[in-house]
């Protein structure tokens, strides 16, 4: 049997182990909290290390896509410093593959949300979820990039592609270089909900981006809304039927009762195909579109739940 492991800087109560097949293999999935220890996680990945057949890195990324620029979030690099042998994806590959079909999901379910559904979109991380954001402009949909506000707490908002890739491109390289804290919850601080930004929530009809983000500083009501995210657990589709949300889109299946996100998705389809070089999402080679070679034989889609 092959063995992947998601080693996450989040916290250890979403831990989950399950076991499927994938292209013809056994793969046993394993996600492993450290609370938002980065040592900790650290010294897991250096334990098992050529232990296991790859890693997934959850609660944060090594770095982002952006179009076809890699840029590696500085702060992380010390945490999987220790792996020489075991293959390690954050997530990307799918994220640039099958992410790409999620605004066709939502269009397939217009006419059952009803009156009120208007094509609004708001990203909590644009520059962490580049496929989704491409699907939803391809798709015609009017967009707000709320990087900068939900990242850095700076009321910023960006309404245009063109705005979005020059702030990248300026901000990119020195936001990623910050203490990784400083910019995405962690630990039990992924647990607490602040309301803020109320007014953009309320603006779109589908909220999408990562789901640590959307639940962190979302509103008490969020009647008629489409979340669009990954990584959801019951209690985390339990929050959002409370607040009102009338669809729940993931990008990732839904297995055992939750969605695991795409590192550890990912991480499964490099066990499940026996590679053993390492992964370089800069120079990434043939790697995306092997990706989504076995995205597409395994049927993969976006994954809609009404709530």
């Amino acid at each position: 049997m092959k063995r992947a492991v998601s080693v996450s800087i989040g916290s250890s109560k979403r831990d989950k182990v399950v076991e499927i097949e994938l292209l013809g293999e056994k793969v046993r999935l394993e996600r492993i909290g450290t609370d938002g220890s980065l040592e900790k996680a650290a010294k897991l990945f250096e334990e098992m290390d050529g232990k296991v057949d790859a890693f997934g890195v959850g609660g944060t990324n090594l770095g982002s896509m952006v179009g076809d620029w890699w840029v590696p979030l500085k702060s992380i690099a010390p945490m999987v410093r220790g792996v020489r042998k075991t293959p390690i994806v954050d997530g990307t590959g799918l994220k640039v593959t099958s992410e790409g079909k999620v605004a066709q999901a939502v269009e397939g379910i217009v006419d059952e949300i009803g009156e009120g559904f208007s094509r609004k979109a708001m990203f909590t991380a644009a520059i962490d979820r580049w496929g989704t954001v491409r699907s939803f402009l391809d798709a015609g949909y009017e967009c707000c990039f709320c990087d900068f506000m939900f990242g850095l707490g700076i009321p910023i908002p960006v309404y245009t592609e063109r705005m979005l890739m020059v702030l990248a491109r300026i901000l990119l390289p020195i936001v990623f270089r910050l203490p990784f804290h400083w910019i995405y919850p962690t630990g039990e601080a992924q647990e607490e909900i602040v309301p803020k930004w109320g007014k953009y929530y309320q603006w779109a009809s589908v909220i999408a981006g990562d789901c640590h983000y959307i639940l962190h500083n979302m509103p008490p009501d969020l009647s008629g809304k489409v979340i669009v995210t990954n990584t959801t657990t019951v209690e985390d589709r339990d929050i959002f039927k409370k607040a009102g949300v009338k669809y729940l889109v993931t990008t990732t299946p839904i297995l055992e009762g939750r969605s695991f996100g795409t590192n550890m998705m990912e991480a499964a389809l490099v066990a499940a195909s026996g590679r053993t070089e390492p992964v370089d999402y800069a120079n990434p080679g043939t790697y995306f579109e092997e990706i989504e070679k076995m995205v597409g034989e395994l049927g993969f889609q976006p994954q809609v739940q009404e709530l």
